[in-house]
């Protein structure tokens, strides 16, 4: 028998870390290659991680919860073909660099209340990158936290709760049952919750519940959103601006070919693929709109996928139309069917989020006339299509009309774009939604 690591998968395109949701197997599980052996949720996708061999669980080294990063270990798979596979009490520290829970009995004598996590024979206590990851930005001293996991691991909730109280244990700080009390130390644990003020996703607040609150619990598919979310506010500074658009002529010819075009074709042409084809024929006028940062280079994507927003009860997700320069209306509207279907019936695959260069969002879906959208890292810009309402318009000659008219509004990363190239790709957008209709837009 031989011992082997599976690790977190890449589960896509700039994606670098995934939270285990559900474990779907148990130690002594046995499995074969390419079995799903867990549920994962990353800021893009839900996705199984697959068994990489056949063979039996040893041990399952991350807890459900954990958001481990790519590579990194999440469990151990006994299979066949090696030999002399050994157990986890005498596994050497480099095969198991994260695991702790192969360790000695504590000493009868030592004080049940703050027994300290079980050590592995070598003496080194070994932890998820999570718990790592979490002690390390919040300065905790892990050899004095005592573990709630499975065999006395040190799990992330374990921390976040220490971060929440601000009791938070400090290298060089003597245990509490042997510290004395000092009123001057008590300013102390004060300390922990600043250092983590820079990364207020990983701090749960302190939040009274009253009689008749009623508690949610993040999911896994919210927290990556809010993750991502963060980081792209964090990371990308935000700047902004909108257009108002006469849409009288869009919606005219919208109109008039939508029955025609939902008996021949079996779905409807909604506004959304006339607004995605004209951004895209800007993109072609103007590339620099679809790049991404890179530390010390800009990246100019080739490919123009366009990511769209597509809302569910609880969750969002961005699905991606692959090279929507080369798609008619039609194509770009069977896509936008396609792909929202494939959100609502809990269909959609790994290879639909991948490779987005721009998105754009439909929040006029849903009655509003004008937002900020957050950019979806790593892109540099996302567009907003607000409602179309009716408004009066002074027109050219003076005369006040009744037009349809919708506000496009843009979020840029200000690293990559300034506001002389943004205002112009939006000024060239309005001009193609401008002048949509049956003369000059074909459908198909």
């Amino acid at each position: 028998m031989a011992t082997e690591k599976i690790s977190m998968p890449q589960l896509g395109e700039s994606v670098t870390e995934g939270t285990i949701s559900k474990w779907l197997v148990q130690v002594g599980d046995e499995v074969k290659k390419y079995d799903p052996i867990a549920e994962v949720m990353t800021d893009k996708v839900n996705a199984e991680i697959p068994s990489s061999y056949t063979g039996t669980i040893k041990e399952l080294v991350a807890d459900e919860g954990d958001t481990i990063e790519v590579g990194e270990l999440v469990c151990y798979i006994e299979t066949e073909g090696g030999a002399g596979a050994k157990d986890k009490e005498d596994a050497p520290t480099e095969v198991d660099p994260v695991e702790d829970s192969s360790a000695e009995e504590q000493p009868a004598e030592a004080a049940p209340k703050k027994e300290k996590p079980k050590q592995p024979k070598d003496g080194k206590a070994r932890y998820s990158p999570a718990v790592l990851r979490l002690a390390q930005e919040n300065d905790i001293d892990l050899e004095q936290v005592e573990g709630t996991g499975r065999e006395g691991r040190i799990t992330r909730k374990d921390l976040q709760k220490l971060i929440e109280s601000g009791d938070i244990p400090k290298a060089g700080d003597k245990p509490k049952e042997e510290a004395a009390p000092a009123p001057e130390k008590a300013p102390e644990p004060t300390q922990a919750p600043a250092a983590a003020a820079s990364k207020p996703a990983s701090k749960p607040m302190n939040i009274p519940v009253e009689e008749g609150d009623v508690e949610i619990p993040v999911s896994g598919v919210r927290r990556a959103i809010a993750d991502n979310m963060v980081r792209s506010k964090h990371e990308a500074p935000h700047a902004w601006m909108m257009m108002e658009v006469d849409v009288t002529n869009l919606v005219e010819y919208r109109n008039s070919v939508k029955g025609d075009f939902k008996q021949k074709e079996g779905y409807n042409i909604t506004f959304l693929p006339f607004f995605i084809k004209a951004v895209v024929e800007a993109l072609k006028e103007f590339p620099m709109i679809n790049s991404m940062w890179a530390g010390d280079k800009i990246v100019q994507k080739k490919a123009i996928n366009i990511s769209i927003a597509v809302a569910t009860e609880d969750s969002l997700f961005v699905p991606v139309i692959k090279n929507a320069d080369e798609k008619s209306l039609k194509g770009i509207a069977k896509d936008v069917n396609e792909l929202a279907s494939k959100v609502r019936n809990g269909k959609l695959s790994r290879d639909d989020m991948k490779g987005g260069t721009f998105t754009v969002n439909n929040t006029g879906s849903f009655g509003s006339i004008q937002s900020t959208p957050i950019i979806n890292y790593p892109q540099a810009a996302i567009l907003s299509v607000e409602s179309i309402v009716k408004r009066p318009v002074v027109m050219d000659n003076g005369m006040i009309a009744v037009r349809d008219m919708v506000n496009l509004c843009m979020s840029l990363d200000h690293r990559v774009l300034d506001g002389l190239v943004c205002g112009r790709f939006l000024s060239r957008v309005k001009e193609i939604v401008e002048n949509t209709s049956k003369e000059n837009t074909s459908i198909y």
